[in-house]
């Protein structure tokens, strides 16, 4: 039970975490009591405005129509008129008075949040007025049906009437409550989108998180989980204040009808709810499993999507169809789990809602007969049971679909976690530390991998002069590209010092380019070009890179296509270096960027890298690099290095494998 009741208060806390900000920021101390306090202050703020409303659309009817409103209201003035003269209008009166307070005190968070909750305020007064709207229709049914039973035709039409003009003004209050509901919704999820999308580029976290691999599917959890915690957080909090207000409205209609009903309910809601949780809490860890592996699945088509060609030269497709084949084979084993008991838990509920029926009548008929009660009082007893065991049985009811919402929330909440990691260090941990200057070297250093497994080289120093070039050669695998990754700043696991320039000095050019979604003119101004540079310009980048067909040929800079599957990685390469001399960085990296050019197009594009960038590092494996740099710096692969003037080097087959 301990142990329950900890992972309760660890889901609530991860819940707040989530849904609070868009409301409340989370700095304050206590910010969470205060945003609980300050919703619970707008509830009560709401039910007096409504007694307001209320008191002032009955006294306006009543003396526009007296003796009509009178014989169809039965005594609802008398009522109003009640509470004003009592103590309790010194309630509603502090109903009123203690939000505006809060508000004030705490305008300087609020205010500029004012959209959610005005949006927030609205659905709640539109929730009151249908649950309003609801004990109006049960006492109304009730006389219609007392007539109907005393054959009274003039009292038959009068609430005929009524009972078309409550329908009449529900409607539209309801169709507006399901479009403010949607609205809030739609704006909450897009402001928890963009936060979630802020921070997962803050910091490189995206590459971060692919690396580590501890948070699968990020982007299911962007465009899924989000949409589906944003509606369904809306959902269950309308639906808890509705039965709330359900509950105490209802509860007194059932206690004017009969208190062993009312004493009934209660028992048999308890009991429903007790087994509910007993028999379903397992569909919450399927439902999270659920999630993780549809996502998974839909993955696995993705990737052989986007490696179609790749696959169809290896002549893969069984491969790749087994291991698509594998991943649904998760999602099927854990939806058969999950449908199991899904199927033990409708057992419970499917009997449970269905003696609802006529757990009523076996109490409420044996009054009518013994004619302590009238006819519309079964209609309405009915109606008030029902309304108050779904007050009673949201969690029996709803089981299914909250585990899922759970789920959702740990999904969220992990995914949180990781965008803002708190880097513990172990003993014996150290990290590299970078400077940022004008020019770019490496003192005393020791690159690991981020898991600190294996030291990839060790006291490494060499420093690059402005105008000068360093290729790094080595056996595939002895950590080439991971010292790029270190210059770039994305692994600082290990010791020693890097000066580098600012990032938006510096331009890395991997061996297969990447290829934004856009148009020419996006790819040739990826990332950080003018958008506003001449199409001129443009053509004369793709005529030093022997592209200048490449515009005339697609459509122009303006089309889009898919330009991983349009261009061959050789044009791509050149694309990529058409970039490089529309940037014009002081300092380029080439992890290998002419891979797949000829050696004419690579002494092209050197020459022209040469004229654009002063310092400039490449990674590769050709003998032809070497007479584009001053320097070599050859990795062993067992952590040693040697650094040699490039016209020392002597080139032999061990040097370039």
């Amino acid at each position: 039970m301990q142990t329950m009741q900890k992972s309760n208060r660890q889901l609530w806390k991860q819940f707040l975490a989530i849904a609070q900000p868009y409301f409340f920021p989370l700095e304050p101390q206590r910010s969470a009591s205060i945003f609980l306090g300050l919703l619970v202050l707008l509830i009560m703020f709401l039910f007096a405005a409504m007694f307001i409303l209320v008191s002032g659309f009955t006294f306006g009817l009543q003396a526009l129509f007296p003796n009509a409103f009178d014989s169809v209201t039965e005594g609802l003035v008398k009522a109003i008129t009640g509470i004003i003269n009592s103590p309790l209008s010194l309630v509603v009166a502090a109903m009123l008075i203690i939000p505006l307070t809060a508000l004030l005190i705490f305008r300087r968070y609020l205010l500029p949040r004012w959209q959610p909750w005005a949006l927030l305020s609205l659905l709640l007064l539109l929730s009151l007025s249908v649950s309003g709207l609801n004990v109006i229709i049960s006492y109304v049914s009730r006389f219609f049906q007392n007539a109907l039973v005393a054959k009274d035709q003039p009292e038959f039409w009068r609430f005929l009437f009524v009972y078309a003009g409550v329908f009449v003004v529900g409607t539209p209050v309801v169709v507006i409550y399901r479009f403010v509901r949607s609205k809030l919704s739609i704006y909450w999820r897009e402001w928890l989108t963009y936060n979630y999308l802020d921070r997962y580029f803050h910091n490189r976290s995206y590459y971060d998180i692919n690396a580590s691999k501890k948070i699968d599917n990020p982007d299911q959890r962007i465009s899924e989980d989000i949409r589906s915690f944003t509606g369904n957080t809306l959902g269950y909090l309308l639906l808890i204040l509705g039965e709330a207000i359900d509950l105490v409205a209802f509860t007194g209609v059932l206690l004017s009808i009969s208190t062993p009903l009312t004493v009934t309910l209660i028992v048999y809601a308890f009991f429903g709810t007790t087994l509910t949780i007993l028999i379903g809490r397992p569909l919450i860890r399927l439902n999270f499993n659920q999630l993780r592996r549809e996502a998974d699945f839909r993955y696995g088509l993705v990737h052989v999507r986007d490696n179609a060609e790749s696959i169809a030269f290896y002549q893969g497709e069984e491969q790749e169809s087994q291991q698509v084949r594998g991943r649904f084979g998760d999602v099927f084993r854990n939806f058969n789990l999950l449908i199991g008991w899904q199927r033990n838990l409708e057992f419970f509920t499917t009997g449970y809602n269905y003696f609802v029926i006529i757990l009523p009548a076996l109490v409420v008929a044996p009054m009518y007969f013994a004619g302590k009660i009238d006819f519309g009082a079964i209609s309405q007893a009915n109606f008030a049971f029902a309304q108050v065991l779904a007050a009673f049985s949201v969690i029996v009811n709803q089981f299914e679909d909250l585990s899922g919402f759970i789920a959702g929330i740990n999904r969220l909440s992990s995914f949180a976690d990781e965008l803002e990691p708190t880097k513990q260090l172990k003993e014996g941990q150290t990290l590299i530390d970078t400077v940022e200057d004008s020019c770019l070297a490496l003192e005393h250093v020791t690159l690991q991998t981020p898991n600190y497994e294996r030291t990839l080289v060790q006291d490494l120093s060499v420093a690059l002069q402005p105008g000068q070039g360093l290729v790094i050669i080595g056996h595939s695998g002895a950590g080439k590209s991971s010292i790029l990754r270190a210059i770039a700043g994305l692994w600082s696991a290990g010791s020693g010092k890097i000066i580098r320039p600012k990032p938006e000095e510096m331009l890395f050019l991997p061996q297969r380019p990447y290829m934004i979604l856009g148009t020419l003119r996006a790819q040739l101004l990826y990332p950080n070009t003018p958008s506003d540079t001449p199409d001129a310009e443009l053509q004369k980048a793709l005529e030093l890179v022997n592209l200048a067909e490449l515009p005339e040929r697609l459509g122009g800079f303006d089309v889009d296509l898919d330009w991983g599957d349009v261009l061959s990685l050789g044009e791509q390469q050149r694309l990529a270096i058409a970039r490089l001399l529309l940037t014009s960085p002081p300092f380029a990296i080439l992890d290998e960027a002419t891979s797949a050019l000829d050696l004419k197009n690579e002494q092209l594009v050197y020459e022209r890298i040469q004229s654009t960038a002063s310092t400039f590092v490449s990674v590769g494996h050709r003998p032809s690099l070497l007479q584009y740099h001053q320097h070599v710096l050859e990795l062993t692969g067992d952590t040693t290095w040697r650094l040699v003037p490039s016209k020392d080097y002597q080139l032999t087959a061990e040097n370039f494998t």
